[in-house]
């Protein structure tokens, strides 16, 4: 059974970092890219970053980029989204998905290229 699970989220104060961390299981890891998106309330899930299976090619939302960094160990199955300088406006919950496919594409933002997704983890963060 594929499960996706996220963790890490919290409330935090404006300016501190956070690190979510994403474990996977029930296929194989690193054959498969995966993503972390957002959902803010009343708003579509918007693309954060994408890694491939390898870990060597990452794409980033350019408006994050930055601030968010993408990466992943397939040693332990965990992908990880570490967040710095965490805004007010990066109140949301976040999820990480498994891709279709091994490399993330020019669709990396798209919803409908992740097939298996966590049940989200919320950060709050407070001005």
């Amino acid at each position: 059974q594929v499960k996706v699970v996220e963790s890490g989220g919290g409330l935090v104060q404006a300016g501190d970092p956070l690190r979510l961390s994403c474990i996977a299981s029930g296929f194989t890891f690193d054959a498969y890219a995966m993503g972390w998106f957002r959902q803010i309330p009343g708003k579509d899930r918007e693309g954060i970053s994408c890694i491939d299976g390898s870990g060597h090619t990452i794409y980033n939302s350019d408006s994050l980029a930055g601030r968010f960094t993408i990466s992943r160990d397939n040693a332990k199955n965990t992908l990880y989204l570490q967040m710095n300088s965490l805004k007010p406006e990066d109140t949301a919950m976040y999820y990480c998905a498994a891709a279709l496919f091994e490399d993330c594409t020019a669709s990396w933002s798209r919803t409908y290229m992740y097939n298996h997704w966590g049940q989200g983890t919320r950060v709050t963060v407070s001005s």
